[in-house]
């Protein structure tokens, strides 16, 4: 959760939260406006908190793509299985719509349906490659299409090229910060989801500052 105390002045903060939703990192942001960089580090990591605590809750529906992605370590790892010591991390897009993660301790079919059955309605269509976990789709309810990856990447509508999309852009952003430790991973991941589904850069800023406000108010 967002910490209101802070021995910042409101310039600083909201200077801080203009670079941060800019992408600067927090070091840069602090040598600019003239801020102790474990100050500026501190603010940031209470921004993405409350950005975590605000992410509305919602279900996909529609047209749904489904993917695991593995963040981090020295070593590439069996997919679903030993993973180098990576984050595993489920992500779930409605296709012209939002955009939801999850950290999962594997990729087994036993961890994703309960996360697919509690965010994605009944009926959707969904897109998948050929991992086997997703087999259980088949049998709960859903029109399931695969892509195997191992021959092409899209087919005509059949991809999950918005997942990929999504992950180029965390993956990008992410790397400025040379490695994430593993217990603040969460936040980052949190912050990813959130600016990938809220817009320009001016929402983003409207949207951080007024919940910056509504924080700092509240008993």
């Amino acid at each position: 959760m967002y910490q209101r105390k802070s021995r910042l002045s409101a310039k600083k903060q909201n200077d801080l939260i203009t670079h941060f939703v800019a992408g600067t990192t927090a070091r840069a942001a602090g040598e600019i406006i003239g801020v102790n960089k474990h100050t500026a580090t501190t603010f940031y990591m209470r921004l993405r908190r409350l950005i975590a605590s605000k992410l509305p809750c919602y279900k996909l529906s529609g047209e749904v793509e489904m993917d695991e992605s593995y963040f981090g370590g020295k070593r590439k790892g069996k997919r679903g299985r030993g993973a180098g010591g990576k984050v595993a991390v489920f992500e779930l897009l409605k296709r012209g719509g939002r955009f939801y993660t999850a950290i999962i301790p594997d990729a087994k079919s036993a961890t994703l349906m309960p996360i697919i059955e509690e965010k994605v309605e009944p009926d959707s269509i969904v897109f998948t490659d050929t991992f086997r976990s997703y087999n259980a789709l088949d049998v709960a309810g859903f029109e399931h299409h695969r892509i195997n990856h191992s021959k092409l990447f899209a087919n005509k509508a059949n991809h999950i090229n918005g997942i990929e999309n999504f992950w180029n852009q965390a993956k990008r952003h992410m790397r400025k910060f040379n490695g994430i430790k593993k217990e603040n991973f969460y936040w980052f991941l949190k912050e990813c989801e959130w600016r990938f589904n809220g817009g320009n850069h001016k929402k983003l800023l409207n949207q951080l500052k007024i919940w910056v406000r509504e924080e700092s108010k509240s008993p």
